[in-house]
């Protein structure tokens, strides 16, 4: 029969372990996000309805995507880039 003292320990220890797993989930958990800078296209012509048109227009002005956004009642669009 197990004594009191090492039922202790088991219980103790098994109590630092749950509070080390509760700890790391509350824990300040910092995700790096890639802040993306938007530019309305200066070259695209017209109501902007596919996204990989505008892409390819954007490409041509330097910028790696592009995407269709509103803009009031129109499709404009914006092209886009890491800051």
């Amino acid at each position: 029969m197990a004594s009191t003292s090492s039922r202790r320990m088991v219980a103790s220890a098994l109590f630092v372990v749950l509070l080390l797993l509760v700890a790391s989930e509350i824990g300040p958990t910092r995700v790096a996000e890639a802040r993306h800078c938007v530019s309305q296209s200066h070259k695209f012509e017209g109501t902007c309805t596919r996204k990989s048109n505008c892409e390819n227009v954007c490409k041509t002005e330097g910028f790696p995507w592009g995407e269709c956004k509103w803009h009031g009642i129109v499709r404009k669009c914006y092209c886009k880039r890491l800051c």
